[in-house]
């Protein structure tokens, strides 16, 4: 993996020109630091750009939200919308009067849709596309398919690929997606800006997207959930080890929500009820972050196995859901467990269309591996499409059920 490239084209380009081709409003969503700024600003350079990170173009939408939009070019880019919410109303105002395509492209560095107020001004108005930090594929240029292929059916067996390198995988996990962190060259400096990172985000962002009395908590939260990602969320059990409430807790997790840095995957049961009352799994968004948060480094890699193996599993989830912003809007994702403990990393739905994905670290397919799969094959009965075992090596091949294969991990960014 080459970390010299200065820029590395985003594969949101496409869905963001096409939903401004007839929405009057597109708003690219995205954590800060994961190139929205760089994405608008190279893929529509004709358009009038403003950014509220500029405390002069701030001020002037907070005094006056309507004239400022009034003012405003034909087709402008409003860069961190999320800083200047009162804009928001006056925007829907204006293209209620005038709903030409392709009027204001937004960007937001927290999920407008969450916060409080700004959701009702924008819900039904606008499309909103997703700009997730750098996918291993487009690191290498590639067009990430893999997610495609599996749900097209179109993956083969493939026998005599070249011999897997366990330490490019772990310096993909250690490192994440964030721009700026691929760019440099030694680990030690990706976590010293990470570190920087979740400060920043504490001091500014934090502060704005969520009425929080105290931010030490929510950093403590944060670093407890990167100890856990991949894990079942247990809010009573956060509560006790942060020795503080449990409404706590579920404010600030909605906090860390709203700024991208954490996610989950509800349960996934076949009578679509009880998938409400189960317990969802909770992901760290970046897994080079949450290897920062929890101090693991490059030589952990034989002797903490399991934590390796949660932050692998993020990784890969992190990756197929960013292929799904180019690939089919209509996936969902949920997470597998039954009363038996049998699992299963990653179940993908299109309506009753179910796929599943485990995830497993060693380059070693034993005779028991899917087990999960065959598992939700069996729940799902004619619904099921098809599964994966992403695995470190280098093979693909069928698994005892003929729908399920065994594919490298690399396949996510060499496919």
């Amino acid at each position: 993996m080459d970390v010299s490239h200065g820029w590395h084209p985003r594969h949101a380009t496409a869905p963001l020109k096409t939903a401004l081709a007839d929405t009057p409003v597109v708003c690219l969503l995205g954590p800060r630091q994961s190139g929205k700024s760089s994405l608008v600003r190279r893929a529509f350079p004709g358009r009038a750009y403003l950014s509220f990170d500029d405390a002069n173009v701030l001020a002037a939408a907070t005094a006056d939200p309507a004239g400022f939009v009034a003012q405003l070019s034909a087709t402008v880019t409003l860069d961190e919308v999320q800083r200047a919410p009162a804009i928001l109303p006056a925007i829907k105002l204006s293209v209620d009067r005038d709903r030409r395509p392709g009027r204001f492209l937004l960007t937001g560095s927290a999920n407008l849709l969450l916060l409080p107020t700004v959701g009702e001004s924008l819900a039904g108005r606008m499309e909103v596309v997703s700009l997730h930090p750098l996918t291993e594929a487009e690191k290498e240029g590639k067009p990430g398919r893999l997610l495609a292929a599996l749900l097209q059916g179109s993956v083969k067996p493939r026998l005599g690929g070249t011999s897997a390198d366990p330490g490019n995988l772990r310096d993909r996990i250690l490192r994440g997606g964030y721009p700026e962190a691929v760019r440099r060259p030694q680990q030690a400096r990706v976590r010293q800006w990470h570190r920087s990172y979740v400060d920043a985000l504490m001091e500014r962002d934090a502060r704005e997207v969520a009425n929080l009395r105290n931010l030490d908590h929510l950093a403590r939260l944060l670093t407890l959930l990167a100890l856990q990602t991949a894990q079942l969320l247990n809010v009573e059990t956060l509560a006790r080890q942060l020795a503080i409430r449990r409404e706590t807790v579920q404010h600030n997790f909605a906090a860390l929500e709203r700024l991208f840095l954490v996610r989950t995957l509800p349960a996934w049961h076949s009578n679509e009820s009880r998938r409400l009352i189960k317990a969802p799994k909770v992901h760290l968004v970046d897994s080079g972050l949450a290897a920062t948060l929890t101090g693991v480094r490059a030589e952990d890699w034989i002797t903490h196995r399991e934590r390796l193996g949660h932050l692998l599993e993020s990784f890969v989830v992190q990756q197929l859901v960013a292929q799904a912003g180019w690939t089919d809007p209509d996936l969902h994702f949920w997470h597998y467990r039954d009363k038996d403990q049998v699992e299963v990393d990653l179940v993908i739905t299109r309506g009753r269309e179910t796929w599943g994905i485990e995830v497993k670290a060693g380059a070693t397919v034993t005779g028991g591996a899917g087990a999960g799969l065959k598992r939700l094959a069996e729940r799902c009965g004619k619904a099921f499409r098809g599964g994966a075992l992403l695995h470190g090596g280098t093979n693909s091949f069928l698994l005892a059920d003929p729908r399920v294969l065994a594919i490298p991990m690399m396949d996510l960014w060499t496919r």
